[in-house]
């Protein structure tokens, strides 16, 4: 990539740009279409709202001199894997939902839950997601920053899902909004179980890789 096209990465979009109306690219200032993607800031740890181009670019490893990563499309659920209530009680987690992905500027996984809070850490040690990830390996496939593993406890088992980070934060944002009283209360359960059910319908499948992956 040129220099001027870095700079495109390193500099925010000038002023003027961005008090245009419509939602607009935090990177390159253009318009965004409906549905449109992100981009995680690697540096301060945030999503950007993207244009198809510049997310495009940002796939590619070593982009923008690795500040930036686009997140991916791809969506699986796991179903074939064998995780059991015994293998959450393992973990020690304190509450029936979590997402995980490796933090590539901390060199391990880190655990989120959502919580009425926003996102909450959950502080297990990276030892446990690493025993897990080597007794289930089909579901330790996943890209560092944008792409996170997903995990709910149902009853006698574990619903698994690999999804691109933006939709946990999304899931977060949905709890946080209809979260009442102690448990959450009807809302926020049955917001979860459309949640997970739209998961479901738009999983690529257990065998499927997205061409965005890398």
């Amino acid at each position: 990539m040129t220099a001027a096209g870095l700079r495109r990465f390193r500099e925010p979009a000038p002023a003027a740009h961005r008090q245009r109306a419509g939602p607009r690219c935090e990177l390159c200032a253009a318009a965004l279409e409906s549905g449109h993607g992100h981009v995680v800031d690697l540096d301060g740890r945030g999503l950007l709202c993207a244009c198809r181009a510049c997310r495009t670019v940002l796939t590619r490893p070593g982009a923008a001199d690795g500040r930036y990563r686009g997140v991916p499309d791809r969506r699986l659920h796991l179903s074939g894997t064998a995780l059991t209530a015994a293998d959450w009680e393992a973990l020690r987690l304190p509450v029936g939902m979590v997402f995980c992905f490796r933090n590539s500027r901390l060199g391990r996984h880190v655990v989120f839950y959502p919580s009425p809070g926003g996102a909450t850490e959950s502080l297990l040690p990276d030892g446990a997601w690493r025993q897990l990830m080597a007794a289930h390996p089909d579901i330790a496939d996943l890209t560092d920053d944008v792409e996170a593993l997903l995990l709910r406890r149902t009853g006698d088992g574990v619903e698994c899902h690999l999804v691109p980070i933006d939709t946990c934060y999304d899931l977060v944002g949905r709890v946080r909004l209809r979260w009442r009283g102690f448990d959450g209360g009807a809302d926020v359960h049955r917001e979860l179980d459309a949640f997970f059910a739209g998961l479901r319908a738009r999983s690529d499948g257990p065998a499927t890789r997205g061409a965005s992956h890398g």
